[in-house]
């Protein structure tokens, strides 16, 4: 799993699946750690036209297949399992070459269907914190791996 959270950083882009405009939900936390790592994230969500993070108002999109750059893209899915599954799908068909799957955001279907169909399929157990592989405990050590490997690579 390591391997492919490495992998999953090596993207130019990013995407937050589930992404809110609430301070209080996983959706923001994960897209205000993009924001203050300075990667550039597009939130998915139907329901709201943007979100705003500190004085920066990001464009939201309606799901994965209204990716500009979708094989240049990375997705954090933040949703329901069932949700999830969707996303997956959309997502793949896309051309999303890495996932991340958030804990809670998925089941033994779905985390095995990320792992198999994707270039990187990340979640499930694992990580440094005690809920499985989460891009706000694991972000930051996987994204240092992911250029230190590209430095060693050039």
């Amino acid at each position: 799993m390591e391997a492919a959270a490495k992998t999953f950083f090596t993207s130019k882009y990013y995407a937050v699946a589930g992404a809110s405009q609430s301070p209080h939900k996983f959706g923001y936390k994960v897209l205000h750690w993009y924001h203050e790592h300075s990667l550039l994230a597009i939130p998915i969500t139907p329901s709201q036209p943007s979100i705003s993070i500190a004085s920066t108002t990001y464009p939201t999109i309606p799901s994965p297949s209204a990716l500009s750059h979708p094989t240049e893209t990375s997705l954090s899915i933040i949703t329901q399992p069932s949700i999830t599954k969707t996303i997956l799908k959309e997502a793949k068909e896309a051309g999303v070459p890495a996932v991340w799957l958030q804990p809670g955001s998925f089941d033994d279907e779905g985390l095995e269907y990320a792992i198999r169909e994707f270039k990187a399929g990340v979640g499930g157990d694992g990580g440094r914190g005690g809920e499985g592989w989460c891009v706000l405990v694991d972000g930051e050590s996987c994204m240092q791996a992911a250029k230190e490997e590209t430095r060693e690579k050039l």
